[in-house]
């Protein structure tokens, strides 16, 4: 079985994130530490974030956050694991989500719920499954551990997957896995450093300017 055969109906990734071809995730110590972060990202053309819910206080700070933001970037909920944060999420606006596991079940009640998700997994039949029960795309984690060839061996039998690598993507990395043909590339600790916890703001701006001109290139 290839391609998209049996597969159930998909929403797109959000049009931003897919012509950005770049999602940076965002971890934080608290919510209230995302404003200062988003100011300088969305200033330096990031378009498309994703909170996660393991930061403390997100879904509560979820529609300022949108309604601050929302116009200039994709923001997504990040971490969802089961279908009541996977309800909250859609309830408090997230554009787009994101799970760490390949829960077909999750699948299903995002695409209902008209909010495209990207289910993580490593295996050809973690992915494939989470594809074929209509995921946006699938994130392949911990990407750092496959590298991007991964990417192309998954092509062969699976030509129309879309792919999103995620976990210790770095600027080459990105480089190399938009190159083997990933849909876009999550990025969090490389480009993010010590920002989230009061780090140099400049410093942030110019590694994501950085991202942003690679992903850029790719599209």
């Amino acid at each position: 079985m290839t391609g998209d055969t049996l597969t159930a109906a998909r929403l797109d990734l959000p049009a931003r994130t897919a012509a950005a071809k770049l999602i940076v995730v965002l971890r934080a110590p608290d919510a209230a530490d995302y404003d200062g972060v988003l100011d300088v990202l969305v200033d330096a053309g990031i378009r498309s974030v994703e909170l996660t819910l393991t930061t403390p206080g997100t879904l509560e700070r979820l529609p300022d956050l949108l309604a601050r933001f929302g116009a200039a970037a994709d923001i997504g909920v990040g971490t969802v694991v089961d279908g009541e944060q996977l309800n909250a999420a859609v309830r408090a606006g997230a554009h787009y989500l994101v799970t760490p596991i390949a829960d077909p079940e999750l699948v299903t009640a995002a695409t209902r719920a008209g909010v495209p998700i990207v289910p993580g997994g490593l295996t050809p039949t973690e992915l494939f499954g989470a594809w074929r029960a209509g995921a946006a795309a699938v994130k392949i984690f911990p990407a750092n551990v496959v590298g991007a060839g991964y990417l192309k061996d998954l092509r062969g039998p699976f030509p129309g997957i879309a792919a999103v690598p995620s976990g210790g993507v770095d600027l080459a990395g990105a480089s190399a896995w938009l190159a083997a043909g990933a849909a876009a590339v999550s990025v969090g600790g490389p480009l993010l450093g010590d920002a989230l916890r009061g780090g140099d703001l400049a410093a942030l701006r110019d590694r994501a300017a950085e991202f942003v001109a690679l992903c850029g290139e790719a599209t």
